[in-house]
């Protein structure tokens, strides 16, 4: 029976059925930064709930909730473990810190595939995100296909309160990359611009199998990386190569994210020496097809230096 690995939480609220936006992410930065106690680096959980929350964020009151949640799911900011309240997260600070904020808009093409990674491949706070992009089998599908696979993955699970509580799930799942559906106020979902999901009629959806130009060498590369960190984590293994098969297929693994084709990911891979500068090599002969750690670097420094290279070159 195929289950979810048991470091996936199951979380299936919180955005209050809003769908991100690309200005809301800076939103949570900048108040959990403006509101953090300078010592400890770590403001208040009531930053999001005090009585002029609605009036610092410019939005209503299940709005700013809904920008909690997604800056929680996307590492913008994060919980503080020794204190009860948030602190500014790594990929808030990368993204967003007033001197080295390497994107303080989110209008580079590398940013949405980082936020579509975290929703997708990690899942801190987005369990349908991760189970639409890995465990659906079919190419077109539509909003009961996504919650039957939901349910048979998490029948035991406490966590799924009602058949409303997945559906309004799924469908802000969804619209969040649908591109013919804008928000409310006639903004764009955030997502929609990676082109991964259409909209086949009213109720029909279908996945974009493709290479995807505008993903990044560099970010692709992180993803491999960080996708081998979480397997090693997982399991309590620690490998030095890392097959086709598993970055193509696995659960989590880039190919099932970013729904590339089998010829970009082995055209990809074909260059990954050059791509993470020497760190992996590809082995393409008798029928082994993996890569393999060249360099005894620390994993994490490596990833840091590929995300930028996303961005720069």
């Amino acid at each position: 029976m195929i289950q979810l690995p048991s470091d996936i939480k199951l979380i299936f609220s919180g955005h209050e059925t809003f769908a991100l936006r690309q200005l809301w992410l800076k939103k949570a930065y900048i108040q959990v930064e403006e509101h953090q106690d300078a010592s400890e680096l770590v403001c208040s959980k009531s930053v999001f709930s005090s009585s002029d929350a609605v009036e610092r964020f410019g939005v209503g009151k299940n709005m700013v909730a809904s920008i909690k949640h997604w800056a929680l799911a996307t590492d913008v900011i994060s919980e503080s473990v020794e204190t009860n309240g948030f602190q500014l997260g790594e990929i808030g600070k990368f993204l967003f810190d007033k001197n080295l904020g390497i994107d303080p808009y989110l209008e580079h093409e590398s940013s949405y595939w980082l936020i579509h990674w975290y929703l997708a491949g990690k899942s801190i706070r987005s369990t349908s995100w991760y189970i639409l992009f890995n465990y659906l089998n079919i190419n077109s599908f539509n909003q009961v296909d996504v919650i039957s696979v939901i349910s048979d993955l998490v029948s035991e699970a406490e966590n799924v309160r009602s058949k409303k509580t997945l559906e309004n799930d799924v469908d802000t799942c969804l619209k969040s990359y649908v591109s013919d559906n804008e928000t409310e106020d006639g903004i764009e979902s955030f997502l929609s611009k990676l082109g991964l999901i259409k909209k086949i009629n009213k109720n029909l959806y279908q996945f974009n199998y493709s290479y995807h130009e505008s993903l990044s060498d560099f970010l692709f590369c992180y993803a491999i990386l960080d996708f081998w960190e979480s397997l090693e984590r997982r399991y309590g293994t620690s490998q030095s190569t890392l097959s086709f098969k598993n970055i193509t297929y696995d659960y989590g693994s880039p190919g099932r994210v970013f729904k590339l084709t089998e010829y970009s990911i082995n055209e990809r891979l074909s260059r990954i020496e050059d791509i993470s500068k020497g760190y992996l090599g590809w082995t393409d002969s008798a029928g082994l097809k993996q890569i393999t750690k060249l360099k005894n670097e620390a994993i994490g420094e490596v990833k840091k230096n590929l995300l930028r290279l996303a961005y720069v070159s």
